[in-house]
């Protein structure tokens, strides 16, 4: 990837990888530099979303973003918060944050997914409004969608090593297996 097609990369948008019904919807902030140039979610080498996915048991091999779609088949899809491509998170605004918050709400009540995990605490904070949230369930749903937070998965997140970042995703995991587990049942 040239310097140029990084830099002609600012401000695009990547489609969503969604479908009606998902047990996880991933969210994450905002598309990079790498995955507005190449078309696939979380495609920057350092970032560690799909290693962890694998290895939280999401699925069942460790994909490649180029093999994004793939996921459905597993019942999970990704979108964004805010769906402009940029180098850095910093770079969005809160207009920008509250504004895709208002769109993630829509596209939860139009595709119904069991659960929204969101990649990034500062970005659901923002969105959301909801300034105390933490990693982990949240206390309120969107649409009857239960939210999670989950640590961002970028390489610049120093705070979260794989295996920790793979333990939080593993609890999610773990929800959403018990979750279907209880549904039916019933």
């Amino acid at each position: 990837m040239t310097f140029e097609e990084l830099r002609t990369a600012r401000d695009r948008t990547v489609p969503d990888v969604v479908a009606g019904g998902l047990r996880v919807l991933f969210c994450g902030i905002n598309p990079s530099l790498m995955t507005g140039a190449t078309g696939h979610h979380f495609a920057h080498p350092g970032n560690r979303f799909w290693p962890v996915l694998h290895r939280s048991g999401f699925t069942p091999r460790q994909l490649k973003p180029v093999e994004q779609t793939e996921l459905l088949r597993y019942g999970l899809g990704i979108t964004n918060v805010v769906a402009r491509a940029t180098a850095r998170a910093d770079e969005l605004s809160i207009d920008e944050f509250r504004e895709g918050g208002q769109i993630l709400a829509a596209k939860v009540e139009e595709l119904q997914p069991q659960w929204l995990a969101v990649v990034g605490v500062t970005a659901y904070r923002t969105a959301f409004g909801r300034r105390t949230a933490r990693i982990g369930s949240q206390d309120h749903t969107i649409a009857g969608t239960r939210v999670w937070v989950l640590p961002n998965p970028s390489g610049l997140n120093a705070h979260w090593t794989v295996q920790t970042m793979t333990e939080e995703y593993g609890r999610l995991r773990a929800s959403v297996e018990h979750d279907s587990t209880n549904t039916a049942a019933e």
